[in-house]
This record gives structure tokens, C-alpha cells and sequence, in this order.
């Protein structure tokens, strides 16, 4: 019997479920493997030490992974909803899968930002997918532990890099032992495993492709999904369409051009210029990545089916993600760089850091959706908005040196700043019907992306800015890393207040 024809068994469900979470568990890992490795591949690929260069390649790399992500969450969305989930996710594991590794091979910087981005096109595009077919396939009732476990399982896999960092030369060693025992010349082995083994790590992200033949040989369709089909309703979904897409992608493009590169200093004295061209960025951006959608509802339209609100649901849900996001990527994803900057050397504070980070995660994301259950979707997500903004300002701004009071300080933030990605994955698929669920909430939550990738520009501008110490109403703020990050963090406020123009959607079944 084939994929098709388990009809949501529990053996099914079973295997729904662990094709999704090896996946989400396997885009953790590859979104943590290079803030592990991305400092030293950068340094060896540019041949230099000046941290500013370092500094702003490291930026452009990974804003240009966080917009690759919102790409791929619209592709990828829009292929699982006219081909299925089971297809399109087998093969947005195998982009990413491929590309990461390609990485490990690339000879100039610009290469590795080229391919972190196709590679991202495949995370954003895994994320959507599994969390369509699991709620689909899955019962009403199951949602919230569902959720849970999405959000868990991408923080393990970020744990499971900061674990390899602390063993990362007993890895290297043994991987350089197999490489040779496998037939690869000492020169080419010397060559993967020089500047800290990056490559190495890098190669090893092709270890994901495996899942694909798993996914696609044994787990089954979305019912669901299969009826939209019979019904027809996939058919209006055209590929032409997707050039919008294509074109959209110029405005992330110009809003990391504008805040990143700046070599003649005139946009740094000309802010009017940046937040100009940032709206102009951002409105193409949302014109290019929702135009499938909106030629679809055009389509059903003609029909004699009501549109409904879709589209603005689309546009509310990239604010919630946006949010989250942005606040991650803005304040706690720079805390094992600052720990670093705090310890003396040998002590892998790093690492130590991000596992903290990582551990705190992984309870926040079950914590998070399960809450969402109980007190209903909007009061939660206002309760984790408040606890985030109180979690940041706990680790950057009481702590001034690295040891266990930081680490545990990461392990709440880690907790409160993550935990919206338990709660997203209960939420997202609520907003939207099966016929456009994985399109709506792949834009919903891989939009925010955008904003996140100028977020994370921001920040290594705010550090310039706010180097010194900063008093506020007789309270004094550490500058630098701590007053950047506590900075970035007030766009929580912005969600306690956009969460209340949001529909409440506990205890409803899935839109049909």
C-alpha cells in the first residue's frame, strides 16, 4: 500500500509526525551550525582579521539566509498546496540538505552567502509543510502537544550543535580518520578540516538528504489535502504566478543593501534615505510574495467562492511572526557572542551559552503551546510577549561577567523568547483553510524573516551606537551588547498590542 493510503492511521499520524520532527530537528541544526563555524569560515575564505569586514559578512550571510527563508516559506507553501505535502517537503529536505553541504566546498565568501540562501529556500519551505501535514493529520485535540513538539524539535537540533562545538576536535578528528579510510587524499582531507574544520561541519549538513527517501516511501498524504484535490480547488493554483515571487525578492535584497553596505559613509548621515528605501523594500517585498495568493482568490473568486479574509490574515500573521522573530534574532541569538566576549579563553563560553539558550527553548516551546491551550491564543501570546521583554533585560543587563548566573539567565531567556515557536505552530494553521494553509502560514511565519534579517543589522548598528552606558530615569543600562539587545527587545511592546486584532481561535476546528 503506498503513502496515499493510510488515510491518517495511527501508523500514519506516527510516521507524519516523525518525518516532521526530523526535519524541523535537522533545520535547527543547520540554522546553529553556522553561528558555530560562520566567524571562521568567513575569516578564511576573505584571507583577513579585521573584525569589521568579519563583522559585516557574518550580517549579509545571515540576513541573506533569514530573507532566503521567507522565499522559500512562499515557494515551498505554494508547491505543498498544489502538489501536496509529502512531495513538496521531501523536496525542500533535499535543497537544503545539498546546499548546506555545498557550502563546505565554497572558495569565496560571496559563495557561501549565494548557497546559505538556496539552503534557506528548503528551511523555510520544511517549516510550512511539516506543520500543515502534522495538523492535518493529526486530531483537534492533539494540536497544542503537536505544536509543542515542532518548536522542541528545532531547539534540540540547535542544542545538538552546541554540543559538537565542545568535542569539535575529537569530531574532526575522526571525521579527517574516515575521510582517508574512505579514499580521500591527505591534501584534500588537510584542506577540509584546516581553519577549525568548518568544512567539515558544513559537508556533514548533506546528512539530512536521507530523510527525503524515508519521507517520500512511506508517509502518508494529508487526507485533507487529498479531498481539496478531488474537489479541484488545488488546480488554481498557477506556476506562472510565482514570478511575483521571483520580483519580490528585490526588496529584501535592497533593504540589506541599504543597512549594510555603507563604504562612502553617506546613508549612515542620510537615515531618511535607509527608512525610505526600507518601506519602498518592504511593500515590494509584500506585493511579490502574496501575489500567488492573491491570483488564486482572484481565481475562486470567478468561481463563486467569497475570497474571504485571507489576505489580511496573511499580513496580521507576518506581524505576530514578525515580532518573535525579530526579537530572537535582535537580542537573545547575539548572547553566545557576548558571553565570549565576557570569558577568558579556553573556557568555550560559546557554546556553553548557546546550549543554555537551546535547553530554555525546548521547555518555552512546550510550555507555550500548551498555555495557548489553556488561557486561549491571544492572552498567551500577550503573556510570553511580557515575559520576553523581562527575560531580556534579565540576562543582558544583570549580568556583567560569564558564569552559571548567565548561563541560567540564558536558560530563561532562551525559555520566554523561544517559546513562540511553540506557539505559532498552534496558531498559523488556525488562520487558514486546508486549500491555503500551507501557502498562508509558510508567508505568515517565514515574512517575518524579513524584518528579523534588517533586525540583525540593527544590532551590530545600535552596538556602535550605544557604546557607552546609558541612564534612563536614574536607571543605568550597560552599553554595548547589552544595551543593543535590551534595545531590540522593545518590540515586544509592538505585539502586546497587535495581538488583539487577531481572531481567537481556541478550542475551533480547523478552517476546511
Amino acid at each position: 500500500m503506498g503513502p496515499e493510503g493510510h488515510k491518517d492511521s495511527g501508523r500514519g499520524k506516527g510516521l507524519a509526525l516523525a518525518a516532521a520532527l526530523l526535519g524541523w530537528l535537522f533545520d535547527g541544526a543547520e540554522m546553529g551550525v553556522f553561528s558555530l563555524v560562520g566567524r571562521p569560515a568567513v575569516q578564511d575564505l576573505l584571507h583577513t582579521t579585521d573584525e569589521g569586514v568579519i563583522a559585516l559578512w557574518f550580517g549579509v550571510i545571515t540576513a541573506g539566509f533569514l530573507v532566503g527563508a521567507a522565499t522559500g516559506g512562499v515557494l515551498f507553501g505554494w508547491l505543498g498546496d498544489r502538489v501536496g505535502r509529502v512531495r513538496a517537503m521531501t523536496l525542500s529536505v533535499l535543497v537544503y540538505s545539498v546546499f548546506t553541504g555545498a557550502c563546505g566546498v565554497a572558495t569565496e565568501a560571496w559563495q557561501i552567502g549565494l548557497l546559505r540562501f538556496v539552503a534557506a529556500l528548503g528551511m523555510g519551505g520544511e517549516w510550512s509543510l511539516g506543520v500543515a501535514l502534522v495538523m492535518e493529520v493529526w486530531p483537534n485535540r492533539s494540536r497544542a502537544f503537536m505544536a509543542g513538539l515542532i518548536g522542541a524539535a528545532a531547539n534540540v537540533g540547535y542544542m545538538l550543535v552546541g554540543v559538537v562545538g565542545l568535542g569539535l576536535n575529537v569530531v574532526l578528528a575522526g571525521l579527517s580518520r574516515f575521510f582517508l579510510a574512505a579514499g580521500l587524499a591527505q591534501e584534500r582531507v588537510d584542506w577540509l578540516s584546516a581553519n577549525g574544520g568548518w568544512r567539515l561541519m558544513m559537508v556533514l549538513g548533506t546528512l539530512p538528504a536521507l530523510l527525503t527517501f524515508f519521507i517520500r516511501l512511506f508517509v502518508p498524504e494529508s487526507e485533507r489535502w487529498l479531498e481539496e484535490r478531488r474537489r479541484g480547488a488545488t488546480s488554481n493554483w498557477a506556476a506562472r504566478d510565482l514570478l511575483g515571487v521571483v520580483l519580490g525578492g528585490a526588496g529584501p535584497a535592497l533593504m540589506v543593501y541599504l543597512w549594510a553596505w555603507d563604504e562612502t559613509g553617506w546613508l549612515r548621515h542620510t537615515l531618511g534615505v535607509r527608512l525610505a528605501g526600507s518601506a519602498l523594500g518592504l511593500l515590494i517585498a509584500t506585493a511579490g510574495y502574496t501575489y500567488p495568493v492573491v491570483r488564486y482568490l482572484q481565481r475562486e473568486g470567478s468561481a463563486g467562492h467569497a475570497p474571504g479574509p485571507w489576505l489580511r490574515r496573511m499580513l496580521l500573521a507576518a506581524c505576530l511572526s514578525g515580532v518573535a522573530l525579530l526579537g530572537t534574532w535582535g537580542s537573545t541569538q547575539w548572547a553566545p557572542s557576548w558571553a565570549d566576549s565576557l570569558a577568558e579563553k579556553g573556557l568555550h563560553a560559546k557554546e556553553y551559552t548557546q546550549i543554555s539558550l537551546a535547553i530554555g527553548a525546548v521547555a518555552g516551546t512546550l510550555a507555550a503551546a500548551l498555555l495557548g491551550d489553556w488561557v486561549g491564543r491571544r492572552p498567551a501570546y500577550c503573556v510570553l510577549c511580557v515575559l520576553s521583554l523581562g527575560s531580556v533585560y534579565l540576562l543582558y543587563q544583570t549580568n556583567t561577567e560569564y558564569g552559571p548566573r548567565l548561563l541560567l539567565s540564558a536558560g530563561v531567556a532562551g525559555a520566554c523568547t523561544a517559546s513562540f515557536y511553540g506557539w505559532l505552530p498552534l496558531y498559523l494553521p488556525e488562520l487558514f483553510p486546508t486549500r491555503l494553509r500551507a501557502t498562508g502560514q509558510g508567508f505568515g511565519f517565514n515574512f517575518g524573516r524579513i524584518l528579523a534579517a534588517v533586525g540583525a543589522l540593527q544590532t551590530g548598528n545600535l552596538m556602535g551606537l550605544f557604546k557607552e552606558p546609558l541612564d534612563v530615569g536614574g536607571l543605568t543600562l550597560a552599553g554595548g551588547y547589552p544595551l543593543a539587545c535590551t534595545a531590540m527587545s522593545l518590540v515586544y511592546f509592538v505585539g502586546v498590542v497587535m495581538i488583539w486584532l487577531a481572531p481567537e481561535t481556541r478550542g475551533r476546528a480547523l478552517p476546511e
